[in-house]
């Protein structure tokens, strides 16, 4: 599954849907150094983001943390079930625990993100 993922400095993968949107979640890494996840704070759908952007919020049972859109574009839907199992961000990182889908308002923007070799290789 992660193969097909790109990832963010920032911590965030970003997986390209064949309809020109992405869905976005948070990395392996990042729900390790997190822990428990027990909120998770959802962006508006609607909402425009540009890269770099807080857009959603994470807190674990350690921390709450920032989550930056890794790309531009429009929220165009969140994963509400996180809302009453935020869990799945530890459980399913990569499949159930994505947070939300972006219609990209420049797909060049994806260049800028790294592939899962060179994101592990960024956190040695």
């Amino acid at each position: 599954m992660a193969a097909t993922l790109k990832f963010a400095e920032s911590h965030e993968w970003v997986q390209l849907n064949n309809d020109g949107t992405v869905t976005v979640g948070i990395s392996e890494h990042a729900q390790e150094l997190l822990g428990d996840v027990v909120f998770v704070e959802l962006p508006v759908v609607g909402t425009e983001v540009t890269v770099g952007q807080e857009f959603s919020l994470v807190e674990s049972v350690k921390a709450a943390s920032d989550i930056y859109a890794p790309v531009s574009g429009e929220v165009i839907a969140v994963n509400e079930s996180l809302e009453d199992t935020p869990e799945t961000i530890n459980e399913s990182t990569y499949e159930n625990g994505w947070i939300a889908k972006i219609r990209l308002s420049d797909a060049s923007e994806l260049d800028n993100l790294m592939i899962e070799s060179d994101y592990q290789a960024s956190l040695d």
